[in-house]
Parts: C-alpha cells; structure tokens; sequence
C-alpha cells in the first residue's frame, strides 16, 4: 500500500461522514468520495500542503455540486423526499453516541434540506466537523463574513425544524420497544396511546411503493394505519428494534422481508414524529446487511 492510499484511507471516514451529512444518500457520498480519492490520485504532490484540508475541500467541492444537481432531481421525486437511513453496523462509543445524536438522525438530515448547497456545507464543517472559518470559506468560495452570515442564518434554521425535545437514549429505547411489541399485537389501544394528539408520520415511497404524498397527521389516524397493517399481515409481521443514525429506530419484516425503516421523535411519553422509509433503492443496503430480501 502507498502512501498515497495510506493517507486517502486514514481520511475516508471524516470524507464519507461530510459527503453522507451534505448528500443525505449513502450512494452518492461513497460516489462523491471515490471521485475525490481519483482527483488525490492525479494531484500534484507538491501543491498539497496539508492532505486532509485538500481531501476535505475536494470532497465538499464535489458534495456541492452533486447537491445542486441532486435538488434539481428532488424538486420532481415522487412523493416526499426522505435520507437514505444508515444502518450501524456495530455498537457505538460513547463518543460516537453523542456525535451522531446530534448530528447524524434522519430527522437532522431532512432538516438540513432546507439549506442552500453552500450553507449546508459551511454550517456542517464549522458546526459539525469543526473546519476553522478561513478554511470554511476558502471551500465554499466565500468570505469569512459571508460564511459567519451563512452559519448563523443556517443554525437559527436548523434549530427551528429540530426535534422539540432531548430524551435520554434509554428512555427512547423503552418507549420504542414498547410500541414495536403494540404494533405486533394489533394493539390499538396501546397504539393510540402512545402516539400524541398530533403527531405526524412522513413517508417516502419513491414512487416505488404505496407511501402518503403529504404528511399523516394525528395520533388515532397514525394508530389505525399501524392497526390496519396488523390485520393485513398478522403474524407474518415482525419489528426489530434497532439503530440507525445512531439512534433507535425500527425495522419491519413481512415475511422476513425488510418492509420499511421507522425513525422515531417522542417528548419522553409520546410519539411526537414518525419518518418511514419504504422506498426500496434506499433499503437496499439494510436488506443487504440483514441479509434478507425487500417487501415487493
């Protein structure tokens, strides 16, 4: 192994995490980062003062453009739009946990959609990957005014569309579990219970399969969905609680196929959010993980 690629692999984690955090797609980041390891490969040694600022302009360079394109194509997506889940492949660190719950969730990722491509990039290096302000700006073409401008305005943003509520890991665990254990049931009751008067449940079907073009909203609707698929699949259903983005989520199986991945916002006591991913291009990796096929 060179030292070329020694020096591209010691980085390729801090690259896929900005290329996945600005794309939203695990895909197109591992696309965004192949195509800054064949631009490392055909530089110029001796322009290249310090190799990880160049990989990770090079790679936010690259994210941008594909981000501009990418929201071109999602302007037109069927349905609503909704990242691609990642699947943890194995137990966090503790400092893992506390990075990714702050800044990896599915719900952190949909809420970053509302920045322009350059202000994603900005607020995600200085805010999330720690990338001084010369060096933010010097990557998005900028001032460093103009990039402290743009930080400030993209934090206010994100702050508002965040989730409401801090609840402790262990507490969404419990709650999770209890709902996963309702749903396979066919318990209404407890369903409706746990879901808050007005909770909400986003889909994303890509057009591919049945999904809701606007958000479902209310707690009892949500609780009958839920019912009304037990009662269509009985006990070929089953939920496994699991961790995507670094936080618990659930997986449901039809007949041991992976039917959807299920995000899950709550106060502590209540369901306050539900983001459902079914499209199957962006299950395709879970499947594969879990070795198991997709729901047709």
């Amino acid at each position: 192994m060179t030292e070329l690629t020694r020096t591209f692999n010691r980085l390729r984690s801090r690259l896929q995490g900005i290329a996945y955090r600005m794309l939203g797609s695990v895909a197109e980041a591992e696309d965004a980062v192949q195509d800054a390891w064949l631009r490392w490969h055909g530089a110029n040694r001796e322009e290249v003062e310090n190799p990880e600022a160049w990989l990770v302009a090079v790679t936010t360079r690259i994210a941008i453009d594909r981000l501009r394109a990418a929201k071109l194509q999602r302007e037109h997506y069927a349905g609503i739009w909704l990242p691609e889940p990642l699947l943890d492949a194995s137990p966090p660190t503790p400092e893992e946990l506390h990075e990714r719950a702050d800044d990896l969730s599915v719900a952190f990722l949909k809420v970053l959609e509302r920045l322009t491509p350059e202000a994603r990039a900005a607020f995600l290096l200085r805010e999330v990957f720690d990338v001084d302000y010369a060096e933010v700006a010097a990557i998005v073409g900028k001032s460093e005014a103009a990039c402290r401008q743009l930080v400030s305005r993209a934090r206010a943003q994100v702050r508002d569309g965040q989730p409401r509520f801090a609840v402790p890991r262990e507490m969404h665990r419990k709650l999770l579990q209890a709902f996963a254990h309702a749903m396979e049931r066919g318990d209404f009751t407890t369903l409706s219970g746990m879901l808050a008067a007005d909770a909400e449940l986003i889909g994303d079907g890509g057009g591919k399969v049945q999904s809701f073009p606007e958000p479902l909203t209310g707690g009892r609707r949500i609780a009958q969905l839920f019912y009304a698929g037990y009662r269509r699949f009985g006990d070929t259903a089953r939920v496994e609680l699991v961790q995507l983005n670094g936080t618990w989520a659930l997986l449901r199986f039809v007949d041991d196929r992976l039917e959807s991945a299920q995000a899950y916002e709550t106060d502590g006591e209540r369901i306050v959010r539900i983001l459902v991913q079914r499209n199957p291009d962006k299950l395709a990796r879970i499947a594969a993980a879990r070795g198991v096929a997709l729901a047709s």
